[in-house]
This record gives structure tokens, C-alpha cells and sequence, in this order.
């Protein structure tokens, strides 16, 4: 497969959330890093534990790091977790490492994408060395089916999807903050 890869691809480890598996993925990882192929995670940043750390800072090449949302109300009723600072300490953690970090935010009409979350989430990443770039995800309903199997209510289910103007002013904000932002 490393063909396929190209000078640029290689392996992304995705969940779930793949840190909860931290300590099977670092042999995993190590092997990918002795054949010579990038490693990724894409992670919440829930998990920092003595496996993630040497996960993150000894076999990830990449991280890319969801941002849920900027204030402890709204990531509270978005994940219904609370402490949106513990992403935030991986993500600091990560700045530590010196090694590269994409920022990725899911991007919900009149719940994350206020100018003032949006100008509140470039100030805390403005200073970040190892972030690479920040990809804007579009809200959609493409997995509501599967909170309706299992019987579950889906919160967002009054959510719309964003409009080509509100991803465009989402991404004309937030680059004054970042070198590199996409809509993915």
C-alpha cells in the first residue's frame, strides 16, 4: 500500500476515539513509523494519559484535534461533557511537543458559528506554532438515522445545514488567524 500513500498520505487512526486505545495503537504506530509511513490520529482530545502521551509525542506525525466549541455552556450541550479545557491541554500539550496539529470545527448555524465564538477560537490558537491549518466541517444530518436505531433522541435534530455564506464568512474570520483554512 505505501504507493497508494504517495509522498504525502499514510495511516489515520479515527474513532470513535482512537486514544482510548492509546496503548495497542503505540506498537501499531511504531511499526507504521519503522516502515516509514506518516501516522495520523484525528481525536476530541478527551484522553491524555501516560499511553497517549507517548502515543501523540513518539509515533504521531499529525494530530487532527476537533474543537467542539469555545464556551463551557456550549460544550457542555453539545458533548454533554463538561471541561472544554481538557482538549484544550492536549492541544497545549501538543504546542509543547513542537509537532504538527490541524484544528478541525464542525461548523452548526446559531450554535458554533457566531463571529464572536469564531473571533474566541482564533485567539486561542492565533499563537500556536504546530497548527498547520484549521478545517471547517459543515454541519449535516448524514448520521441522524443511526441515533433514531438506537432509540436515542438526537439533539441537534432542528439544526439546519450551513448556507455557502455562512462557511464563507466562518472562514473569511477566522483567516486572520490562521495561515491555512479549508471547508472541507
Amino acid at each position: 500500500m505505501k504507493p497508494y500513500f504517495g509522498k504525502k498520505g499514510g495511516v489515520t487512526v479515527s474513532g470513535g476515539e482512537p486514544l482510548l486505545q492509546s496503548k495497542a495503537l503505540i506498537p501499531f504506530f511504531k511499526r507504521l513509523k519503522e516502515e516509514g509511513i506518516h501516522t495520523n490520529i484525528d481525536t476530541n482530545g478527551r484522553i491524555l494519559n501516560h499511553f497517549s502521551k507517548e502515543l501523540l509525542d513518539d509515533y504521531a506525525d499529525l494530530i487532527m484535534l476537533d474543537i467542539k466549541h469555545m464556551t463551557e455552556e456550549g460544550y457542555m450541550a453539545l458533548t454533554g461533557m463538561p471541561n472544554k479545557e481538557i482538549a484544550f491541554n492536549l492541544a497545549n500539550h501538543r504546542e509543547n511537543s513542537g509537532k504538527k496539529m490541524w484544528l478541525r470545527y464542525v461548523l452548526i448555524p446559531e450554535v458554533t458559528d457566531s463571529p464572536k465564538i469564531l473571533h474566541a477560537l482564533g485567539k486561542h490558537f492565533k499563537d500556536y506554532k504546530t497548527v498547520e491549518k484549521i478545517e471547517i466541517q459543515p454541519y449535516h444530518k448524514l448520521g441522524v438515522h443511526k441515533w433514531e436505531v438506537l432509540g436515542w433522541e438526537y439533539e441537534l435534530k432542528d439544526a439546519r445545514e450551513n448556507t455557502e455564506q455562512e462557511l464563507q464568512a466562518a472562514s473569511d474570520i477566522l483567516k486572520n488567524y490562521f495561515r491555512e483554512v479549508t471547508i472541507n
